[in-house]
């Protein structure tokens, strides 16, 4: 192929790839680059004077407790909510997908909470489950003249909560994208096992199952990536109380770098999650895909 029929053929590719990258480049490269800059500084957003501190910044994250906390709170809420709504999503797909009358107007039903913003739904359930007398529940328990709940101020309960939220809030979604695989597989497998005498069960542990392990690995990555750096839905339903309770890493993170103006200090937390991230979720894709490698050999 000569110059021109190189140029020709390569172009059109080119002139999408290159906005695209340019925009990555200005909005992820640079800033996650001078993050990384930063967390090696005393800068404070404000000074021209920025001294050099090594790894001062980084030795502060793991003798502050509020961060490992919110570390620790982090990781529960984002390896919690994966697996509740796996174990819920799948079934609710199943039904979903059957031949029920009303499974559309159900999947609308299901899916809904998706649509609505994540910060306003924080707040309709803080109304819901405010511990004051002008909370839902709470409002109908003192006309009836029962003792008030705590719930989003109780400390045993708080993270729960906050987690049964999410998962109410994300499951419809991701049964719709096992409602979509649901649908690719050929019904000439389940009539073929159930000549063969296979029950309901063994149809769905041999055939559904394994079938579905493509949509599980984008759902679960999807889950994982998302929740680990959730803000505001646990900000606007709990503010991260009842004291440390639910404060998220990137709740700190932003009240050190933006309230404290240590952004030295918030960058380095930033690029140790970031760490922490990119650990978890490279050793659950190669998880994921060994097992997929598995079920279809």
């Amino acid at each position: 192929m000569d110059k021109k029929g190189f140029i020709k053929k390569e172009l059109p590719w080119v002139l999408f790839w290159v906005p695209a990258f340019a925009v990555y480049t200005i909005v992820v490269i640079i800033p996650s680059l001078t993050t990384i800059g930063y967390s090696f500084t005393d800068y404070n957003g404000f000074s021209s004077d920025i001294s050099f501190v090594g790894l001062k910044n980084y030795l502060m994250v793991f003798k502050n407790k509020a961060a490992l906390t919110s570390i620790i709170n982090s990781l529960v809420y984002g390896i919690s909510v994966p697996i509740l709504v796996t174990v819920i999503a799948i079934p609710l797909a199943l039904v979903l997908n059957s031949k029920i009358k009303s499974k559309n107007i159900l999947r609308a039903v299901f899916f809904f909470p998706s649509v609505i913003s994540t910060l306003f739904l924080g707040f309709i359930w803080k109304f819901i489950l405010s511990s004051s007398s002008t909370g839902l529940i709470n409002s109908i328990r003192f006309k009836a003249g029962k003792d008030l709940l705590l719930l989003l101020a109780d400390p045993q309960w708080a993270m729960p909560l906050l987690i049964l939220i999410t998962v109410w809030a994300s499951v419809g979604w991701h049964s719709c994208i096992y409602i979509a695989n649901l649908q690719t597989i050929p019904p000439d497998y389940y009539e073929a096992a159930s000549l063969d005498g296979a029950s309901k069960f063994q149809q769905f542990k041999n055939i559904t199952l394994p079938m579905l392990a493509p949509s599980m690995t984008s759902s679960v990555l999807l889950l994982l990536t998302g929740n680990l750096k959730a803000y505001d839905l646990p900000y606007a339903l709990t503010g991260g109380g009842p004291g440390t309770k639910t404060t998220m890493i990137t709740q700190t993170i932003i009240e050190e770098g933006v309230t404290s103006n240590r952004i030295g200090y918030a960058s380095a937390m930033s690029f140790l999650f970031l760490l922490i991230i990119a650990v978890i979720t490279v050793s659950l894709t190669r998880f994921m895909n060994k097992r997929e490698e598995r079920l279809y050999s």
